[in-house]
């Protein structure tokens, strides 16, 4: 027996409890990662209430890990990993690892269907398990209290930075200055391109211009929306509300791409002769693969970026979910293990 101690939902929506599950032998492809801290994100929440209708329960969320390795399957021993490294594991436990897409290294788009971590119990516990290939081994340099939102949250708008091939040349706008407009600035700061930001909440805009935004503009304001036409080599949406989203088609540049990572329910209404004058384009993505997530770590690390977070015990976890519910993190909650 492997006895696993977490914080489970017993029933959707419902606080959760201390709860200890049996992991059963460790298979072979298999990593048993020691959980030290691990990122509240919002999906986490909507697996807690069954919003997608997928949560099975007892459900154990929680997928922004930082730990160390304590175990290894039979196969995952000649992987590179050793037992005591620090690593990180995020969205995804599994893939296929043999089809189309995997064998070109894009394992987040698997044919077979990837495993999300929380619906193979995850890091709201004092271990978890995922396959090797997404253990991801970090650099010394990252700051492992802060690093747990990178490997969800953080990838998300990495990958779009990747896909536009942005430079320090490059001219980007980021709508939402939350969990994940917040961590793409910094990213984009980092790499030296000039960053505009929208946002809703003119209170924000000292702190947004610190993290690195070059301009912030209010996004409930149509004049300023109009002045920016024609300027943008790329946009990255964050958010998950429906917006008037023709101002920002507009203002992309010639070759512009309005990309967008947020759950916007909504059909996106963009009339054909927007994106025919001036060859732009509309994308979306996932999180990321497990090169792009170790491409990112090192980044990070090399860099200095890290998410601006809250820590609470992971004793707490009832009190820190109940933080992000009612909107107050700034900008991601991390939880210290503590058991």
């Amino acid at each position: 027996m492997s006895i696993i101690k977490s914080y489970a939902a017993k029933q959707a929506g419902a606080d959760l409890e201390v709860w200890e599950y049996d992991a059963g032998e460790l298979k072979p492809e298999d990593v048993e990662v020691q959980v030290d801290y691990c990122g509240i994100c919002h999906s986490d929440l909507s697996m807690i209430d069954n919003e997608w209708g997928v949560s099975s329960y007892p459900l154990v969320a929680g997928h922004e890990i930082i730990g160390r390795v304590a175990a290894l399957g039979e196969t995952a021993q000649n992987k590179g990993l050793k037992v005591g490294q620090r690593v990180g594991v995020g969205w995804t436990a599994r893939s296929c690892g043999h089809c189309d897409a995997c064998i070109s290294g894009d394992h987040i788009n698997c044919l077979a269907g990837s495993l999300p971590t929380i619906a193979n119990r995850g890091g709201f516990a004092d271990k978890l398990r995922a396959d090797w290939q997404w253990v991801i081994p970090l650099p010394e340099s990252i700051d492992i209290e802060t690093a747990g939102p990178l490997l969800c949250g953080g990838i998300t708008v990495f990958k779009p930075l990747l896909l536009n091939n942005v430079t320090a040349t490059s001219r980007v706008g980021v709508i939402g200055i939350g969990g994940l407009g917040h961590i793409a600035i910094k990213l984009l700061h980092a790499m030296g391109a000039e960053v505009t930001a929208f946002s809703s909440n003119p209170a924000k805009e000292k702190e947004v211009l610190e993290m690195g935004a070059d301009r912030v503009v209010n996004s409930r304001d149509p004049e300023a929306l109009k002045t920016l036409a024609g300027q943008f080599d790329l946009i990255i949406n964050t958010v998950s509300v429906d917006l008037d989203w023709q101002p920002y088609f507009e203002a992309l540049a010639y070759g512009g791409n309005f990309h967008t990572v947020g759950a916007v329910m909504k059909p996106l209404q963009v009339p054909a002769f927007t994106l025919i004058k001036g060859d732009r384009s509309i994308s979306g993505s996932a999180t990321g693969s497990p090169a792009e997530l170790r491409k990112l770590m090192k980044f990070a690390g090399r860099t200095k970026v890290a998410p601006t977070t809250e820590m609470f015990p992971m004793s707490q976890i009832n009190d820190a979910l109940k933080h992000v519910r009612e909107g107050k993190a700034r900008y991601r909650v991390v939880l210290k293990a503590d058991f």
